[in-house]
């Protein structure tokens, strides 16, 4: 273990973002053991007295299925369709999971605007800060339905950065299918090196981003260093993990080196 990682065994307030093939098989259906243990390993940690707000994808995608559709809907009405029914779906299921270890759920649909109206950054503060310090699990989505911004620009990875920062969260885990940030592409690569500490992220760091083609949901490599860099800047440390192992969660609290460790400055 290295020294970097002892920081993450003092933290009590965990956002844990979920991508859509952490949740969801290739053909869009619920990966039911992936969503059951997500649940089971939650609702222990809130047992163990960490708070926890799951950041969740895979609404879209579990919506096309539902409706039947050959493919993922390109435009935006049929996105926004198919995240309407997706939700429902993915709220009755991590609903069932959760009560089985008897902890409650509360559904979080946010926008961009969440970030920059004081109003509302305000609001979702309170009621998120309400339902942790009430035992409940929030999970908090896009709100794909109305925000036509977040589809074509958005991503949960920058969703989870926004909400890490509006619970004072002191640790950011973003699960995904690619095991950390590498020094290149490993699939192009043989040679590429995964980091397990980047203490700045910097000119060096934003450009090994920018040239990976890892494509992950609606965003990619970058989208993470940017969710990254946004987080660490407010005092949250993030660390960025394959989310196929069921165990990786609970490895990385342990201070385990899994994946890539962002170390965030100092919290203002």
């Amino acid at each position: 273990m290295i020294k970097e990682r002892e920081v993450i065994k003092e933290v009590k307030r965990v956002v844990i973002k979920v991508g859509t093939s952490t949740i969801a098989h290739t053909g869009g259906l619920i990966n039911i053991y992936r969503m059951e243990h997500l649940a089971r390993m939650i609702s222990d940690l809130k047992n163990r007295g960490y708070e926890v707000v799951l950041v969740s994808s895979g609404a879209i995608g579990v919506g096309a299925q539902r409706m039947h559709l050959k493919e993922r809907p390109r435009d935006i009405e049929g996105k926004q369709a198919a995240a309407a029914v997706g939700q429902v779906v993915l709220m009755n299921m991590y609903q069932k999971f959760f009560q089985e270890y008897n902890y409650q759920v509360a559904q979080i649909l946010v926008t961009k605007q969440v970030e920059t109206d004081k109003f509302m950054k305000f609001n979702a503060k309170n009621t998120m800060k309400e339902l942790l310090r009430n035992g409940i699990v929030p999970i908090v989505n896009e709100n794909d339905t109305i925000s036509t911004d977040e589809i074509i620009f958005g991503d949960n990875d920058t969703l989870s950065a926004v909400v890490a920062s509006l619970v004072d969260a002191d640790l950011l885990i973003l699960l995904s299918d690619i095991d950390g940030l590498y020094t290149d592409d490993p699939r192009k690569n043989p040679e590429a090196k995964l980091m397990s500490l980047v203490e700045k992220i910097d000119d060096y760091v934003e450009s090994i981003a920018k040239d990976s083609s890892t494509k992950l949901g609606t965003g990619g490599m970058i989208t993470k260093i940017k969710a990254a860099k946004y987080a660490t800047k407010r005092g949250i440390h993030v660390v960025l993990a394959n989310g196929a192992g069921n165990e990786t969660v609970e490895e990385i609290l342990m201070g385990k080196e899994i994946g890539t460790l962002f170390l965030g400055g100092k919290k203002k």
